[in-house]
């Protein structure tokens, strides 16, 4: 079965470039310039994935966002943006949106991290996640679907099979970040760095908390780390 992708951008050559770089997947490609427009085409169709602007005139990506998740539609989401706006990436992945590339981006990228979402989200049981990989996409999965108790399950079973893998604690940081437990979250990239000090998506996540508490903004990333 064919995907099907929806691109939100009020710019006509990104537009244009995302659909020529995912079309040459063989991707099936909706392509607006607004989220009202967004909204119409999510209600009419199924969609396997929106990739969204963070940045629009009128409603931006992160409003949008949340007229999607209000409206009970956790279609997996992408958000583009041009901007280190650290404090709208936190709220975009309370809202299920996990996965960011920044402007401008390369098509090969934006194509290996459609096909890295697609893929966390093809429909599995949860029973089929039994090795280490397996609950990192389970984790991921629950994640974007915002279903957080869920994703510190997969997390947790999974350090139970590694409990040497920086990126498991990363990704177990992010989620006590994302349910606002914030001591359990430096813990974990605590945990992370002291695995390895120069696994730099734990350090970056550490920074930011750092900077946001003492300082108030950051320009630190939010990072998931690798695969």
């Amino acid at each position: 079965m064919t995907a099907s992708i929806l691109v939100v951008d009020d710019e006509p050559n990104v537009r244009l470039n995302y659909r020529i770089a995912l079309e040459t997947e063989s991707y099936e490609v909706f392509a607006v310039d607004s989220g009202e427009r967004a909204i119409q085409v999510l209600a009419e169709r199924e969609i396997s994935l929106a990739i969204l602007d963070m940045r629009m005139p009128g409603m931006d990506g992160l409003e949008l966002l949340e007229k999607v998740r209000e409206s009970g539609i956790n279609v997996p989401t992408l958000i583009i943006t041009a901007y280190s706006d650290v404090p709208h990436a936190v709220k975009a992945m309370k809202l299920g949106a996990i996965d960011f590339l920044q402007k401008p981006l390369r098509p090969g990228d934006l194509r290996r991290l459609v096909a890295e979402i697609l893929k966390r989200h093809i429909p599995s049981s949860e029973s089929s996640a039994q090795d280490f990989s397996g609950h990192i996409i389970a984790a991921k999965r629950c994640l974007n679907l915002r279903a957080f108790a869920k994703a510190h399950h997969h997390l947790a079973k999974a350090l139970e099979l590694n409990n040497r893998s920086p990126e498991a604690f990363n990704l177990a940081g992010l989620c006590a970040e994302m349910v606002d437990d914030i001591d359990r979250a430096k813990r974990y990239y605590g945990q992370a760095i002291k695995l390895n000090k120069n696994y730099e998506p734990a350090q970056q996540n550490m920074r930011r908390l750092f900077e946001v508490f003492h300082f108030g903004s950051s320009k630190e990333p939010v990072n998931l780390g690798d695969d």
